[in-house]
């Protein structure tokens, strides 16, 4: 019989606290109210998953944008052009013959590197965000941003030999997304954190990358790459140009490359006063030979297509023969879904201006910018105003990341049961009150610091915030 002792040891070191013990616990919960006998037992009548940016999911909603959805209907099911003709506007029709043209049937698979015309279509994207022009050749469409991460990590770590005795290493933020150490845990490369300076409002300094490399050295260690997330996942936080040219310069003096995760530079809360720019902006703009590689995806944003799986990557400074390695890489697995490829060419060419979609697709992005900007603010003022907790209003993305401070029972408390202190708080709140957040241990932080991470995608903000603030209150007094 098969035993976990058959497996690759790499994985036992996989962690990925997003969808960890407490996602766990709340499908259970989740199940249980389905049923009367077992939901009468529950202090809440439904759960909260604000563990994790899914958009769209139940209990979230928030909605589709119609543009999107159009497109999609009738690249799905084609017959809907001649049969459904005057249910569509006719830039959704012309859209859907264009992709269609292009790919033919979407149950077919397309070229491994993705639709070449899509590819056209965010080169197009990325040269007018940017003003620098973009090779439709190096760029690869993916299934979601995480797909292309995971491609470009197991291609930087080489194993240890010897003729390599150094491991490998990839410079991660902490806080950051589970994605990356899960990655490196699955790959055996070594992760070089840098934290983070939440006084600064999270703000990332080069001089603890500085000092990351410097340990990274002492133990051994070669660097490969350093992580950027902007804006950040779980913080929020977004850089200033000053900050993104010295972390280039860092790349080029020790010869990193530039891991650009900016999945989330169309969830700004505060665009005028606090602007995304781009890496591949700074790059270009500084002259830099840094090679970069710039993720995007469909499941942030205002689009919220997680489930489509629609992402792309792509490549600057890269030579020919690495390119091709990449595509070969991609290849083996044929190709990315082909409605994720849909949604990216959405993404990347919304309707224009005049055009029969664009007051629909202009009045629905506003709004859910809107929500997210209000939520944000509104979960971040009555957050500090609990005793015990800190919280910095991001600028971006779609999460809150509070501090706690705890009394000393709750740290006790938790080492009894085996556990951090913050995922004590976690799963408390989630017993008491059907909310569903993150501990912050499971992103990374500085010793003895207690952290959770939570969206601002739930609506009903005051409702929800109210059952939180009411838990924490009787959880202070609990352990006073």
């Amino acid at each position: 019989m098969l035993t976990v002792d058959d497996l690759n040891p790499a994985i036992l070191n996989v962690q990925y606290a997003v969808r960890g013990e407490l996602a766990i616990k709340a499908e259970e919960f989740r199940e249980a109210l389905k049923d009367p006998n077992a939901s009468s037992l529950l202090p809440f009548s439904k759960v909260v998953s604000s563990n994790i940016g899914n958009p769209q999911q139940k209990g979230l909603d928030q909605p589709p944008i119609t543009f999107v959805r159009q497109v999609a209907a009738l690249t799905e099911y084609p017959e809907l052009i001649s049969t459904a003709k005057d249910a569509f506007p006719a830039d959704v029709i012309e859209r859907a013959q264009e992709l269609l043209a292009e790919i033919g049937s979407i149950g077919a698979y397309s070229h491994s590197q993705g639709v070449s015309f899509i590819r056209k279509s965010v080169a197009r994207f990325i040269e007018e965000r940017d003003g620098y022009p973009s090779n439709p050749n190096h760029i690869f469409l993916t299934a979601g941003a995480s797909f292309g991460v995971t491609l470009l990590i197991q291609m930087l770590i080489k194993p240890v030999t010897p003729n390599n005795p150094s491991p490998s290493g990839i410079l991660i933020p902490i806080p950051q997304y589970p994605l990356y150490t899960a990655t490196l845990a699955q790959f055996s490369g070594t992760p070089l954190p840098y934290y983070l300076d939440e006084p600064k409002g999270w703000s990332t300094s080069p001089a603890e990358v500085k000092a990351a490399l410097a340990e990274a050295k002492k133990k051994g260690v070669t660097p490969k790459a350093l992580v950027i997330i902007n804006p950040g996942n779980p913080t929020g936080a977004l850089l200033d140009e000053k900050t993104q040219e010295e972390l280039v310069k860092l790349c080029e003096e020790h010869n990193l490359v530039l891991l650009a995760d900016e999945v989330y530079q169309s969830n700004l809360h505060r665009a005028q006063e606090a602007p995304f720019t781009s890496f591949k902006k700074i790059v270009r703009r500084m002259n830099s030979p840094v090679g970069l590689v710039s993720y995007h995806s469909t499941s942030k944003g205002v689009t919220g297509e997680c489930g489509r799986r629609g992402g792309y990557f792509e490549c600057t400074n890269f030579p020919d023969e690495i390119i091709a390695l990449i595509y070969k890489m991609v290849s083996v697995v044929l190709c990315p879904p082909l409605s994720g490829q849909i949604g990216v060419d959405t993404m990347v060419r919304p309707p224009k201006p005049g055009s029969p979609s664009y007051d629909l697709w202009k009045k629905e992005t506003d709004a859910t910018h809107a929500a997210l900007a209000s939520r944000t603010q509104t979960m971040a003022k009555r957050l500090n105003a609990l005793p015990g907790v800190s919280c910095v209003e991001s600028p971006g993305a779609l999460y809150l990341f509070p501090s706690l401070y705890l009394p000393e029972k709750v740290i006790e408390e938790a080492k009894k049961q085996g556990k951090k202190a913050d995922e004590l708080y976690a799963m408390d709140l989630l017993k008491a009150t059907g909310i569903c957040v993150v501990p912050g241990s499971g992103f990374g932080q500085r010793e003895g610091e207690a952290h959770y991470r939570l969206t601002c995608l739930c609506p009903g903000v005051e409702e929800y915030i109210s059952a939180l603030e009411n838990f924490h209150l009787s959880f202070m007094k609990k352990y006073e």
